[in-house]
C-alpha cells in the first residue's frame, strides 16, 4: 500500500501559511533534487580522484560541512582522538605526523567470564538454592506489605557473586612511524561524516603528505592509507603494541604482522593481523615491525578476531561461549580483503556506508551554516562559553549526525553497541563498557528506528543468545518462574543475568530491564523495520518470555487493598527506597502487555489461555500513575517523593518519553484512574521541573540532560528542550563530540549513551507519534511540537514513524510550512492516524 497525504489535507494549524500545497511541494522537491545533484557530483569527483593512479587524495573539507576537523593531532584518547568502526572492529585515531597511534578494538574482546574460570555462573545461584530463595521472596513481600511505611531495608539476600564479570578491553595499538623530511606545517585532520573516513594532511617542505582511514563493514576490516605527492616520499614503519603482557608478536609473512594473546591470565584469546601493501618502494617485516621504504603509497589492512562464540552460550555448551581458534576465521578475512585493490575496498566501503546511513533518503537541516574558518575544537569552545539558551544550529546538527554515525559504526557486528560503542582503551573500561539496561542501552538506540538506521539485528541476537538462556535459569531459581526469562541492571557478553553483587539493591534490583528492552523489540516491528517472519521467529518469542515472567511476578496490593496488581519488591533504578508498585516498573509492564496483545495476531499466537491471562493482568495492573501531595507524579505508589530530589534518573517519567503511558494517557473506564489527561501531564511536568537540570548529586552526565530535553520536547516546551539539549553539549561533550564524564579531566570517561540520546531527543522535538494501548485508538502524529527559535528554518525528510509511515516536514520562523506522510506498510494499513501541525511559537 502506498499513500501520500499532505498536512493541509488532514489538519491545518492556526496561522499556518496559506500558500497552495502544490506550490510548496514543488519548490521543496526542486530544492531537494539540487542537493542530490551536488552530492552526486561530489561523489563522482571523489571516485575520479581514486581511479587516477598516483593522484592526490581529497584534501578539502566536504562542502556540506558534515565534518569534524582540527589543526593539531589528538593527545587525549577520549576527548581528541577520532573514531572509526564497522561493528566488528573499532579504532581511535590520533592523527599524529611522525607517530600516528591507533587504539584498536575487537567487538567481542572481554576479560573475565568463563574464559577466566570454568566456574563462572552468570551471577546465578545454584539450583539447590531455589527453595530457600522462594521463601526469602515471600518474606520480603510480606515485610513490605505489613510495614506501615511500605518499605524494607534491603534485599541483599537476593544478590549474587559478581566476580569474574569482566570488562570490554582493547588488544593494543597499531602505530605508524614516519621518516619525515622536515617539520610538518599546514596540518589538518578531519572525520568526514558523509563518508565515514578519517583524513589528515600536512606539508613537509614542498611535499604534501596525506592519510585516510576507514573501517569497512563488508570486508570486516579496517584500512589505513598514506601517500605523498612527491615520488618515493613514503618511508616509515608499522608496529603492533599489545595491551596485555604475554602477547606474541610475529612476522606472519614478509608484509604481515601478527599479535596474539589473551585478555587476562587466563582469558579470551585474540588475534590481530596487519598486512602492508605499497605502490612503488618495498615493505619487509623484521623483528615484529614492518618497514616501508621509498614508496609512493602504502596502506595497511588490519583485522581482529577472538575465540568468543555467542552460539555456545547455552546449557548444551556448558555456557562456555568458547569458539574455535581465532586464527582460522581471521586469516580468511584478511586474505579476502588483501585480494582486493585499495580502490575496490574504498568504494565498497563508501557505497555500504551511504546505504546504512540512509544518505539520500533521510536528511535533517536545522538551518545550519557551516563554519570553515575555525576548527571544530574552537567552535565547541565558543559554544561552551555561552549560556545554555544560546546555541548554534551548526554544532547541534553535527552532534545529531555524530550520534547516528557512532551507532552505525558500533552496532553492525555480531554484538550490539555497548556503553562505549565499540571503542575502549586499556585493559579495563569504566563500568566495564557493559550493558546497563536501566536507561543506557535504551538511549544508545533511541535514534535507530526514527532516523532510519537498520542496525539493530545484533541487539536482538545478543538478547536471544546471551540473555534468554541464563535468564531462564535466573527466572526459575530466583523468582520461581517457569517458561520465562529475566535480566537485571548490568549485563556482560557472558550471560550475566542475576542481581550483581556486591552492589546494593538500588543498583542490582532491576528486574524490569527486560520489559523495557522489549519496547525496542516492539518498536522495530511497529516502525516497519522488522518483517512478519522476523516477528514470528524472533521478536514475538523474545517478548513472550518476558511477559510470561511478569504474569508470574505480579501480586495483589495488600497494602492499599485496591485490587490492583503490583511489583514487589522494587526500587526506582539506582535509587532507594525498596518498596512496591514503583511507577517505572508498572508503566513498562503495562506497555509490554499492550504490545503482546497488539502483536499476537501477526505472530499467529495460538495459546488463547496465555492471551487471556495477559488481558486480565493488564486490566488489573496498577499503571504507575498517581498524583501526589505536592502535585507531582509519584515515583512510588506510597506518596513519599521529596521536592528536593534531583536524582539523575527520570524513571517515573518513562511513560512520558520514551514510553507512552503518560504521553498518550487516556483514562479507560476499567482502569480505576479518574485523572484527566491534563492532570496527568501537569503532574509529569511538575516532577520533571522538580528533578532539576541534570546536575544533581552524582548526576552530572550528558545522558541525564538529553533525557530531560526529550521529555520537555514531549511536553511541547521548545525553550526548555533547547536549554537542556545545549546544556548537555556544553557540560558533557568533548572536542571530538564524545559524551564524557568530566570533560576537563586529563582522562575523562567516555560513555556513548548521550551520543545516542541526542538525535533521539532532537527527533522528538521535530516529530512525535507516541504509541497507543491498542489499534482502535488513533495514533496522533504531531509535526514540529517543540522547534526552538534558533532553528529558524529547516526541514526533515524520511523520518520513520509507527505503522510503517515515512514523514517529511519543513518549517520557517518556527511555523510549519508543509509536510507529507507516506504510508507504505500494508500490515498496519487499518490503523487510524491523526496528523497535527503544531504552532511552535
Amino acid at each position: 500500500m502506498n499513500e501520500s497525504l499532505s498536512t493541509q489535507q488532514i489538519a491545518e494549524a492556526p496561522n499556518q501559511s496559506t500558500d497552495s500545497p502544490k506550490s510548496q511541494k514543488l519548490t521543496f522537491i526542486c530544492w531537494k533534487e539540487l542537493v542530490l545533484i551536488q552530492i552526486s557530483l561530489a561523489i563522482f569527483l571523489l571516485v575520479f580522484v581514486h581511479l587516477m593512479n598516483g593522484a592526490p587524495f581529497q584534501l578539502e573539507l566536504p562542502t556540506s560541512g558534515n565534518v569534524l576537523w582540527y589543526t593539531s593531532p589528538g593527545v587525549i584518547w577520549a576527548n581528541e582522538y577520532l573514531p572509526l568502526g564497522n561493528g566488528f572492529l573499532g579504532v581511535m585515531v590520533s592523527g599524529g605526523t611522525d607517530l600516528d597511534e591507533m587504539v584498536l578494538n575487537i567487538e567481542s574482546l572481554w576479560s573475565g567470564g568463563p574464559f577466566s574460570t570454568k566456574s563462572y555462573c552468570g551471577g546465578n545461584f545454584p539450583t539447590s538454592a531455589r527453595p530457600s530463595l522462594a521463601q526469602s521472596m515471600i518474606n520480603i513481600r510480606q515485610s513490605i506489605f505489613n510495614n506501615p511505611s511500605g518499605l524494607i531495608g534491603d534485599v541483599n539476600v537476593l544478590t549474587s557473586d559478581g566476580s569474574n564479570y569482566g570488562s570490554y578491553v582493547s588488544p593494543g595499538r597499531l602505530t605508524v612511524s614516519r621518516n619525515g623530511s622536515g617539520s610538518p606545517n599546514a596540518y589538518r585532520r578531519w572525520l568526514d561524516l558523509d563518508s565515514g573516513i578519517i583524513r589528515s594532511a600536512w606539508k613537509e617542505h614542498t611535499s604534501t603528505i596525506s592519510r585516510e582511514s576507514f573501517c569497512s563493514n563488508p570486508a570486516h576490516a579496517c584500512v589505513y592509507h598514506e601517500q605523498s605527492d612527491s615520488r618515493r616520499g613514503i618511508s616509515g614503519s608499522y608496529t603492533l603494541v599489545p595491551e596485555f603482557s604475554g602477547a606474541k608478536l610475529t612476522c606472519k609473512d614478509d608484509n604481515t604482522l601478527s599479535m596474539r594473546g589473551q585478555a587476562g591470565s587466563p582469558g579470551m584469546t585474540y588475534e590481530v593481523l596487519a598486512s602492508v601493501r605499497t605502490l612503488g618502494g618495498n615493505a619487509v617485516c623484521n623483528n615484529a615491525t614492518i618497514f616501508v621504504t621509498a614508496a609512493d603509497e602504502s596502506w595497511v589492512i588490519w583485522t581482529g578476531e577472538t575465540n568468543y562464540d555467542m552460539d555456545a552460550g547455552n546449557a548444551a555448551h556448558g555456557y562456555s561461549f568458547q569458539g574455535g581458534d581465532p586464527s582460522v576465521s581471521n586469516s580468511k578475512v584478511l586474505i579476502a580483503a588483501r585480494n582486493q585493490t585499495y580502490s575496490s575496498l574504498f568504494h565498497q566501503h563508501l557505497g555500504d556506508y551511504r546505504k546504512i546511513m540512509a544518505i539520500g533518503s533521510f536528511e535533517l537541516n536545522l538551518g545550519q551554516k557551516p563554519d570553515f574558518t575555525k576548527p571544530t575544537s574552537r567552535l565547541i569552545a565558543e559554544y561552551r562559553e555561552t549560556s545554555p539558551d544560546v546555541g548554534d544550529p551548526y554544532i547541534e546538527w553535527l552532534t545529531f549526525n555524530m550520534g547516528r554515525y557512532l551507532l552505525a559504526s558500533s552496532a553492525r557486528g555480531r554484538i550490539p553497541s555497548n556503553l562505549q560503542g565499540v571503542w575502549s582503551t586499556g585493559s579495563s573500561s569504566p563500568w566495564s563498557a557493559d550493558y546497563h539496561a536501566n536507561i543506557n542501552v535504551q538511549q544508545a538506540y533511541w535514534a535507530a528506528e526514527p532516523t532510519d538506521l537498520d542496525i539493530t539485528q545484533s541487539l536482538w541476537d545478543y538478547m536471544e543468545r546471551t540473555w534468554v538462556p541464563r535468564g531462564s535459569e535466573t527466572a526459575l531459581t530466583l523468582y520461581n518462574a517457569t517458561n520465562a526469562w529475566v535480566v537485571h541492571n548490568e549485563m556482560n557478553i557472558f550471560g550475566h543475568t542475576g542481581m550483581k553483587g556486591p552492589w546494593s539493591a538500588s543498583w542490582a534490583n532491576y528486574a524490569a530491564s527486560g520489559a523495557w528492552m522489549m519496547m525496542h523489540v516492539w518498536d522495530h516491528y511497529d516502525y516497519g523495520r522488522g518483517d512478519i517472519l522476523w516477528w514470528k521467529n524472533q521478536g514475538y518469542p523474545l517478548m513472550k518470555g518476558v511477559a510470561s515472567f511478569w504474569l508470574q511476578n505480579l501480586f495483589p496490593d495488600t497494602y492499599f487493598n485496591d485490587e490492583s496488581l503490583v511489583v514487589v519488591p522494587c526500587n526506582s533504578p539506582e535509587q532507594n527506597p525498596i518498596t512496591f508498585g514503583c511507577a517505572h516498573w508498572q508503566q513498562v509492564i503495562w506497555e509490554l502487555f499492550n504490545a503482546m496483545l497488539k502483536g499476537s495476531k501477526d505472530a499467529e499466537e495460538r495459546d488463547t489461555e496465555f492471551l487471556r491471562q495477559i488481558e486480565v493482568a493488564r486490566g488489573q495492573l496498577d499503571r504507575g500513575l498517581h498524583v501526589g501531595s505536592w502535585g507531582q507524579l509519584q515515583e512510588w505508589k506510597v506518596d513519599m517523593d521529596s521536592p528536593t530530589d534531583t536524582h539523575r534518573h527520570l524513571s517515573h517519567l518513562t511513560g512520558l518519553y520514551p514510553g507512552y503511558s503518560i504521553a498518550s494517557y487516556n483514562p479507560e473506564p476499567d482502569s480505576g484512574l479518574s485523572y484527566t489527561r491534563a492532570e496527568v501531564l501537569m503532574a509529569a511536568q511538575m516532577s520533571l521541573v522538580q528533578r532539576g537540570n541534570g546536575t544533581g548529586p552524582d548526576a552530572d552526565a550528558g545522558w541525564g540532560k538529553t533525557w530531560r530535553a526529550a521529555c520537555y520536547a514531549q511536553l511541547g516546551n521548545a525553550a526548555q528542550f533547547y536549554w537542556e539539549l545545549n546544556y548537555a553539549v556544553k557540560e558533557n561533550f568533548g572536542d571530538n563530540l564524545f559524551s564524557l564524564y568530566d570533560p576537563a579531566s586529563a582522562h575523562p570517561f567516555f560513555q556513548y549513551d548521550a551520543n545516542g540520546a541526542y538525535p533521539g531527543a532532537v527527533m522528538n522535538a521535530l516529530i512525535q507519534a507516541p504509541d497507543v494501548a491498542n489499534f482502535s485508538i488513533p495514533l496522533v502524529i504531531t509535526l514540529l511540537p517543540a522547534v526552538p527559535k534558533a532553528w529558524g528554518a529547516g526541514y526533515l525528510n524520511g523520518a520513520r514513524l509507527r505503522g510503517g509511515i515515512r514523514a517529511d516536514v519543513s518549517w520557517s520562523n518556527g511555523n510549519g510550512e508543509g509536510g507529507q506522510i507516506f504510508h507504505r506498510d500494508a500490515k498496519t494499513s487499518c490503523r487510524i492516524f491523526i496528523l497535527i501541525m503544531a504552532k511552535t511559537r
